[in-house]
């Protein structure tokens, strides 16, 4: 009679011959923050890599697709290959999650070098996404097992602990991102103190939660890795401010004198080095304004729109206080209100002595209002109406931006504009973003408006395009100033509204919020330039 087979001995490492912790439900517990923990890290991983994308590419929408979409999928790739890793979930995990805590940690720093130096940062970002949903993904096997070490438990009960701390800590990480660490830290200080949390986390489960499972040589290794990790998060910490100067540097013609990351976008103020001065304002890498020709932006924005009743004046956007300079100009304007959403520009154009010397100090005229709010929300709340409105809007090539530019923006303006009343807008260049010119066109007139467009030359833009708006007719183009302007003039407006045989005007649709056409025409024309 042949002999029953002899079942294979366990692993050194399974669940059979791994005694529990001495104080298995505080393990647990443990265990459970580091789950909290690991999850609140690896959505700020994520959210770090759209916002930062954003920021230099625009288009978040865009960002948040390719960003998401490849994580998920290798979070998918990295679970599977986690299999081959439960051998020893201990040393396992803690080896994933230092090299989560580095590369997350170090992300937005070497994403941003990447597009300042090498410009090559669409393909560093996949690169990045990827290697992070991979690691990411791995770490939910390995917990499931060294949760089930500490006592086993039936898998749906196990799995439904799991998830609950991933996905509170997933929130935790998702509201503080936002509303702590970008504010707080900034993208590139917040990624860093993330990884050092994260590898800190690792090494708890390593060194002191699970450290019976591993050897001396391992504990000593890990020990090390952790170290080294966190010096390295550390010491670019440290260094991050001259290392983002350097990088930020290299994306200017002239030296940088003020930047600051604020909660909406990054504010850069440059200074020509030679020659004549030259302060340039620049929002997410955008142009706003040359100190050299500015007066022709702001003179051609604001002049044809008070060429009526003017006592009362609403500015939406334009926290630079440029446009607010040329509009108290006229004596009998009685107040202006000025909605700006980020509270860092009015700082910036009331504290920074090259820009107050440039709109002439105009936030301390006792007839200005400052309002930080979002204009389209701001709107929705208001009753007032005003003799003119000036929209002075950064271009629509973002996703934030490109409501500002729809038919219900506009129809929300033309609610509160007085009878007789005159709207400004800027609205692009004619010449190298013609569809989004005149998309703007047919979207101020679906919203019930009378248009007229004109254009003129900035040398910092080029050809450079506004609309005329009121509520009646098309208002004609018209000059009142109180003195001679520095560039536009009677003769100019007449000349401004003849538009050349090789940009004329064009049939286009109007962009709405559920359909922002404009956002897909301004980053499509703009990319070639």
């Amino acid at each position: 009679m042949t002999a029953p087979p002899v079942p294979p001995e366990a692993p050194a490492t399974s669940l059979a011959s791994t005694p529990p912790p001495a104080r298995p439900a505080l393990a647990r517990t443990a265990l459970m923050a580091v789950v909290f923990i690991c999850a609140s890290c690896g959505l700020v991983y994520e959210l770090a890599l759209v916002t930062l994308g954003s920021y230099l590419i625009g288009n978040t929408a865009a960002q948040a697709s390719i960003v998401l979409s490849i994580m998920v999928f290798a979070m998918g790739i990295g679970s599977l290959a986690a299999k081959r890793l439960l051998r020893n979930p201990t040393l396992s995990f803690a080896v994933i999650e230092l090299i989560l805590a580095l590369l997350g940690g170090l992300s937005v720093l070497a994403l941003y070098l990447a597009f300042a130096f090498l410009e090559l940062y669409t393909p560093a970002l996949v690169v990045t996404a990827f290697a992070l949903g991979v690691l990411i993904g791995a770490e939910m096997p390995l917990l499931m097992d060294l949760l089930q070490r500490i006592r086993a438990q039936e898998a749906g009960t196990a799995v439904a602990d799991l998830f609950a701390a991933d996905y509170i800590g997933a929130l935790i990480g998702g509201l503080a991102f936002p509303f702590l660490l970008l504010p707080v830290f900034g993208q590139i200080r917040g990624a860093l103190v993330v990884g050092i949390v994260n590898a800190i986390a690792a090494a708890a489960i390593a060194l002191a939660l699970f450290a019976g499972e591993l050897t001396r040589r391992q504990r000593v290794m890990t020990g090390i890795a952790t170290v080294g990790v966190l010096a390295i998060l550390a010491g670019a910490l440290i260094f991050s401010s001259r290392i983002e100067l350097l990088a930020r540097q290299a994306l200017y013609r002239d030296p940088v004198i003020y930047s600051q990351q604020s909660a909406y976008q990054d504010i850069v103020v440059t200074e020509s080095a030679v020659g004549p001065s030259d302060v340039r304002l620049y929002l997410n890498g955008d142009l706003q304004f040359s100190s050299t020709d500015e007066y022709r932006y702001h003179e051609s924005l604001v002049h044809p729109a008070m060429s009526g009743s003017r006592a009362n004046v609403l500015v939406l956007g334009g926290g630079d206080g440029l446009a607010l300079r040329e509009i108290l100009r006229y004596d009998d304007v009685e107040k202006v209100t000025l909605v700006e959403l980020d509270p860092a520009m009015i700082e910036l154009a009331t504290t920074m002595p090259e820009v107050r010397e440039l709109n002439g100090d105009a936030f301390a005229d006792p007839r200005v209002q400052t309002v930080t709010d979002d204009a389209f929300s701001w709107l929705r709340t208001l009753s007032a109406t005003y003799d003119v409105i000036i929209v002075d809007m950064p271009d629509p090539d973002q996703t934030e931006t490109a409501k500002l530019y729809s038919v219900e923006f506009y129809s929300l303006v033309r609610a509160h504009l007085a009878d007789g009343g005159r709207i400004a807008v800027q609205s692009g260049s004619p010449y190298f973003a013609p569809k989004s010119f005149w998309c703007i066109n047919a979207t101020l007139q679906a919203a019930g408006l009378a248009v007229t467009p004109y254009h003129v030359d900035v040398p910092s833009f080029g050809d450079w395009g506004f609309h005329l708006a009121s509520t009646t007719s098309a208002p004609p183009l018209s000059l009142q100033a109180p003195a001679p302007l520095r560039f536009l003039t009677s003769q100019q407006l007449q000349a401004a509204t003849v538009f050349p045989a090789d940009r004329p005007p064009l049939q286009m649709p109007a962009s709405t919020l559920m359909d922002p056409v404009i956002l897909e025409y301004a980053q499509a024309e703009w990319a070639n330039y």
